[in-house]
């Protein structure tokens, strides 16, 4: 990568991080989370997701010492149907109490908002996209990171459904391409969790883990992630 980069105090880029996903029911095990690097709270996963509960959930979480990315993933791309006004609030309210921000590319008014208060907060920003039925054609996905540096990310990130060998080497393909500018790509469905240790290679910089119920389809569980990196990756 052709610049510095952290989420808190975890450096980005040295070698693959492993952020451990969940929601409201997986909060105890997101402060436990053996082997992550850091952690994501997905407050579309939460019962009802509110400002107030979401500040004392970040608290209590921040308390065990990980860095924290906080994201509120719309119907569209995987999450949960909540209206843009309630989405914007809960951002405004976690950002106080968390290290990174990851807004989808695709929801401009929000992240045309989000990303100035987030630099001036002094958190990281990730600009994402996701696919949810197949793997886009590589020149889309590239227009996608090229979209999404020119919101303001420091870091774009790309899922998609990969059915196939060759959908994973699309995903591949666009990872060595946008390496030098800070990416993440990952893979839902049967090439899921193949993609979480192989795209790292290319330089994807965060793979991500469950810590009891997957987010996405084709995680590996934390401790299982962590374990193949530690012993696939030399330090």
């Amino acid at each position: 990568m052709d610049r510095e980069v952290a989420i808190g105090g975890v450096a980005l880029g040295q070698r693959p991080r492993v952020v451990a996903a969940g929601g409201e029911h997986e909060l105890e095990a997101l402060a436990r989370a053996d082997g992550a690097d850091l952690v994501e709270v997905r407050a579309d996963l939460f019962d009802d997701p509110e400002p107030g509960a979401m500040v004392a959930a970040l608290r209590r979480l921040r308390a065990a010492g990980r860095p924290i990315i906080f994201t509120v993933r719309a119907a569209a791309e995987g999450g949960r149907s909540l209206d843009e006004a309630r989405r914007t609030a809960l951002y405004q309210a976690a950002l106080p109490h968390v290290d990174a921000v990851d807004a989808e590319i695709v929801s401009t008014a929000l992240t045309v908002d989000l990303v100035p208060a987030a630099r001036a907060a002094g958190r990281t920003v990730i600009l994402s996209a996701h696919a949810l039925e197949a793997t886009p054609a590589q020149d889309g996905l590239l227009s996608l990171v090229d979209r999404g540096f020119g919101l303001g990310a420091d870091v774009v990130k790309l899922a998609a459904h990969a059915a196939t060998v060759e959908d994973l080497r699309t995903l591949l393909a666009v990872t060595l391409a946008s390496r030098r500018r800070g990416i993440v790509t990952l893979a839902m469905g049967p090439f899921g969790p193949l993609s979480r240790i192989v795209l790292p290679t290319a330089g994807s910089l965060l793979t991500y883990g469950h810590v009891g119920r997957a987010t996405a389809p084709g995680q590996l569980a934390v401790a299982e992630l962590a374990d193949l990196l530690r012993r696939l990756y030399p330090d």
